[in-house]
C-alpha cells in the first residue's frame, strides 16, 4: 500500500472552508477511483495559521495515476480549495505503508 502525504496552510477563517471543500468534492471523487483505501485529513492550529496535512492511501502507484495523472508527485488542488489557502505544497510524497496498527474495542 502506498500512502500520499500532501501540506497546506489556511487562515483560521478559512480553515472550515478547506475542511468542507475536502469532505463534499475531495472525498467523493476519491471514493470513485478503483485502488482508493481511506484517507485522514489531519488539522494543526499555529499562531500565524492553521496546517492541515492530507494522507490518501492506494493500492499502487497505479491507482494513484488514475488520480493524478502520469507526474505522481504533482499536488492536485481545484481551484475552490487554492481560494481558501494561504499557501500549498506544489508536490507530494509517496511513502510505502510497512505496517499498520488498529486497536479495537
Amino acid at each position: 500500500m502506498i500512502v500520499r502525504s500532501w501540506r497546506a496552510r489556511a487562515s483560521e477563517t478559512n480553515a472550515r472552508s478547506y475542511i468542507e471543500h475536502f469532505q463534499s468534492n475531495v472525498l467523493p471523487d476519491l471514493r470513485g477511483i478503483a485502488g482508493f483505501r481511506g484517507a485522514l485529513l489531519l488539522r494543526e492550529d499555529r499562531e500565524d495559521a492553521v496546517e492541515f496535512l492530507v494522507l490518501t492511501k492506494w493500492d499502487s502507484i497505479q491507482a494513484i495515476r488514475t488520480f493524478a495523472g502520469d507526474d505522481v508527485t504533482r499536488a492536485i488542488v481545484e481551484p475552490e480549495a487554492a481560494a481558501v489557502l494561504l499557501s500549498f505544497d506544489a508536490t507530494v510524497q509517496h511513502f510505502e505503508l510497512v505496517d499498520e496498527v488498529a486497536v479495537s474495542d
